[in-house]
């Protein structure tokens, strides 16, 4: 397929009002896309790779606007497009509002040579800039990136730029490539001659409406039509979810689909060295779960880093953060404890914990450190020394284990380890689990787990059957938006932090039609140590400056601790954390795990 091609189908894709006509819209690009299936459907979230690739473009606003300013022609600089990015304040339309027609003469650097670009050429100068290494990285990087560009027309490069950055902001998530890949290509002849079957499902002419017509013309079409005609059969929903929880690559999955239907989807299995998402918790009280359930399985939280770990005897035994990135070489004496006790292949999910001389828990901020370190591992590890708190067994000597129940995944888990195992165990009493929490408490850990024995591991979802009870403060993950620059002695550094969560697809609770929402300015509980390191991590992502105010790409999540939400017309979000507090920067966190606007507005009803 032409970018060209993809970038108009894109573009309608984003001013298409509704899930469902959105959903159709999605369902025909696939169809569409041939040999290029697996890249557009990676394309249409944003994302270059599989999920669970650790291959990243590692392109900063700075570097794009070069690039950008570059192709333009001699009389553009990085500082123009800065400023027309403070004036329209998305990367997307200042690359189309650009001139890029002026270097069409030069060879394009990676990008496939040739006048049109193609998806492929894309994708292949993705691989380019990802691959790029050693010390003239930033230039190959930088060369592929203006190759790209220079031979873009307008409406392709909105949408390059905005791969490049990962915000390609058309309204589609994991919900709708899922459903998109059941429309397009599980519609079997019993769910397509049911809909035949319902007048709703005609036009004025008593035609049949396509996928096509209803993504071209949503608006023209009644709720009822478009309920007929563009949602999936269930159990194709359901056949695409499961491929997409194991083989977390929306691309794969999409390609089996059209290949192989749902038997081939059926056929998708977890794999020992590919990570899939994490099955996560919510907030919780012990009365919740008791009530909610026959039983209740009690672990102790621990304040570590989520990790995955992957083991093969035959192979090589690698650990991936909650992220997905591959934190083995930061971690050796976790992937020796594993290599050295465990003789099948196993994917067993649990906590990295910092620990001292004497075996006692270490803050938070101590495994961060060695979750960090590249270089010296060595000497950080007899810095910090790290342990293996397993709870969980995904796939076991051939077999995965998601759909099975908690029970029986930790009835695994202790066949494979005898110890670094999370302590655990299953009760009806409300009064246990409490005692329980208190002996955790005192042994400096962070708070209690509370599980359904009975539930399956959800990978990648956040739902209640897993609760976390944390007694102390509150706290959320929110991704740090802007800044202010300090004053006096602080005058070099950025002093205060405007944070913001998640907004859902397609809301406009941000003003700025942005995905954050700003809940709160955070300055105390900062040293000037971390000041220092935070201002030097966050320069590289800054995406404007006026005064002595920036604006951030999104790429750092803060932990902020805080009193009480308040309903406040301050913020664009509705409401504002009182008296919020820096805790940590979250590193096994990316912005896409912040929270959300929906969980500020549930926490503040309660």
């Amino acid at each position: 397929m032409e970018f060209a091609a993809f970038a108009d189908r894109a573009r309608a894709i984003e001013e298409t009002d509704g899930d469902l006509a959105v959903v159709a819209a999605v369902a025909d690009l696939f169809a569409a896309a041939d040999d290029d299936l697996e890249t557009l459907a990676r394309f249409v979230q944003g994302r270059a790779f599989p999920a669970w690739d650790d291959r990243k473009l590692d392109v900063g606003p700075s570097l794009c606007h070069e690039a950008l300013a570059r192709a333009a022609g001699p009389n553009v600089t990085a500082d123009d497009v800065e400023d027309r990015l403070a004036d329209v304040g998305e990367i997307g339309a200042v690359a189309a509002s650009l001139d890029l027609d002026g270097q069409q003469g030069l060879s394009a650097f990676g990008a496939g040579g040739g006048d049109d670009l193609s998806v492929a050429d894309v994708h292949e100068a993705f691989v380019a800039i990802a691959t790029a290494s050693g010390s003239g990285s930033a230039g190959a990087k930088a060369d592929h990136l203006f190759g790209l560009f220079n031979r873009a027309s307008s409406a392709e490069a909105r949408y390059i730029a905005r791969l490049v950055l990962g915000e390609m902001r058309i309204g589609v998530g994991d919900g709708t490539v899922r459903d998109a890949i059941a429309a397009a290509f599980l519609a079997d002849d019993e769910s397509v001659e049911k809909n035949e079957e319902e007048d709703d499902g005609e036009d004025d002419d008593g035609a049949q409406l396509t996928l096509s017509e209803l993504g071209e013309d949503a608006d023209a079409v009644e709720d009822d039509e478009t309920e007929a005609f563009e949602r999936p059969p269930e159990d194709a929903v359901t056949a695409v979810e499961r491929a997409l929880q194991v083989s977390n690559d929306a691309g794969r999955v999409a390609a089996v689909a059209r290949d192989a239907g749902r038997d081939g989807l059926g056929n998708v299995h977890l794999e020992v060295g590919r990570p899939v998402g994490a099955m996560l918790a919510q907030a919780g009280a012990i009365t919740d779960a008791v009530e909610a359930w026959d039983a209740v399985a009690v672990e102790t939280k621990y304040d570590g880093a989520r990790v995955q770990v992957h083991h093969d005897p035959g192979g090589e035994t690698r650990l991936f953060s909650r992220n997905m990135e591959d934190v083995t070489d930061a971690l050796p004496e976790i992937v020796e404890f594993v290599a050295d006790r465990v003789d099948v292949p196993v994917i067993l999910d649990g906590e990295a914990l910092a620990v001292d001389d004497d075996g006692d828990p270490l803050p938070f901020q101590r495994v961060l450190e060695r979750f960090r370190r590249k270089h010296d591992v060595a000497r950080a590890r007899e810095s910090v020394a790290m342990e293996l708190r397993a709870f969980d067994c995904l796939h076991h000597d051939g077999e995965d284990l998601l759909d099975a129940p908690l029970s029986e995944r930790q009835a695994r888990l202790e066949t494979v380890l005898s110890e670094g195992v999370s302590e655990s165990f299953v009760t009806t009493d409300a009064d246990e689990i409490g005692e329980f929490e208190v002996e955790v408490l005192d042994e400096g850990h962070e708070g209690i787990m509370l599980k359904d024995p009975e539930s399956t591991y959800s990978a990648g979802k956040r739902g209640q059957e897993w609760l976390k009870r944390k007694p102390d403060v509150e706290t959320l993950d929110v991704v740090v938006t802007g800044a202010e620059w300090g004053e006096g002695r602080r005058a070099n550094v950025f002093g205060t932090f405007e944070v913001g969560v998640h907004v859902a697809e397609r809301d406009t609770a941000a003003e700025d039609g942005s995905e954050y929402a700003t809940v709160g300015k955070v300055a105390t509980g900062i040293t000037d140590a971390e000041l220092d390191a935070l201002t030097e991590r966050l320069r590289e992502h800054v995406a404007t400056e006026d005064g002595q105010t920036v604006r951030f790409e999104p790429a750092v999540v803060f932990e902020v601790g805080y009193e009480e939400i308040q309903t406040s017309p301050t913020y664009d979000s509705g409401y504002a954390l009182r008296f919020p507090r820096y805790v940590a920067v979250r590193e096994d966190k990316s912005p896409d795990d912040a929270d959300s606007l929906e969980r500020v507005e549930r926490l503040a009803s309660e």
